[in-house]
């Protein structure tokens, strides 16, 4: 008699994330823990290569293990991530508790304000900073990524609800391949990793109002 074939199991998808939706933060001591450029590093690895132990998150930030595991540990502590469920041995791997974080500079409370406007302001220099290492190195990188890369700017005139319905719409599309960044095996063949980054804000006037 032949033994019932097992069925096999579905290979687990390469989640990068527990949750893909962005976290939302209020709370002054979570923007505070954040707002550190070694766990903004670290957040940035996991993203990039999923779960990472302290050792391996070490390598890739330039800081030794013994420091990632410290701000791990903090990160965790204000539930930014989390030990991979199920992981054996003395090395545990980490993984985010979710994919991003979104938060405003205007709060209620003044304490929050300050930590968000903190968190912010380390955001956007790093930014700056990808942008600027991209610039210094772009002779190293294959044309087609020269070519395809972009950075511009426009002074327009708006009303608040226009900027609204802008940021709206550049979110909508900024968040359009999201998928491939929660799951590993999303992401096609030739592929590699894109800094998308937009803001709209309004000018000081000019004397004549303009």
């Amino acid at each position: 008699m032949t033994p019932p074939s097992k069925k096999k199991s579905a290979p687990q998808a390469r989640l990068v994330a527990r949750d893909q939706a962005p976290r939302s933060l209020t709370d002054p001591r979570e923007m505070r823990a954040l707002a550190h450029p070694v766990r903004l590093a670290i957040l940035e690895s996991l993203t990039r290569e999923g779960p990472l132990t302290a050792t391996e998150a070490a390598e890739i930030v330039d800081e030794s293990p013994a420091n990632c595991s410290f701000h791990l540990r903090t990160l965790a502590k204000y539930g930014f991530v989390e030990e991979v469920p199920g992981s054996t041995g003395r090395a545990r791997p980490w993984r985010r508790v979710a994919l991003g974080q979104s938060f405003s500079e205007d709060q209620e409370d003044p304490a929050a304000s300050i930590a968000a406007y903190s968190l912010a302001g380390l955001a956007h220099e790093r930014v700056s900073a990808h942008l600027q290492q991209f610039r210094e190195n772009i002779q190293t990188y294959p044309k087609e990524w020269r070519d395809a890369a972009f950075t511009g700017d426009t002074l327009v005139y708006l009303t608040p609800a226009e900027l609204t319905e802008i940021s709206t719409e550049i979110f909508e599309i900024l968040s359009r391949y999201r998928e491939r960044t929660q799951n590993i095996d999303q992401r096609p063949p030739d592929s590699g990793p894109v800094q998308l980054a937009a803001s709209g804000f309004p000018l000081p006037r000019t004397p004549s109002g303009n």
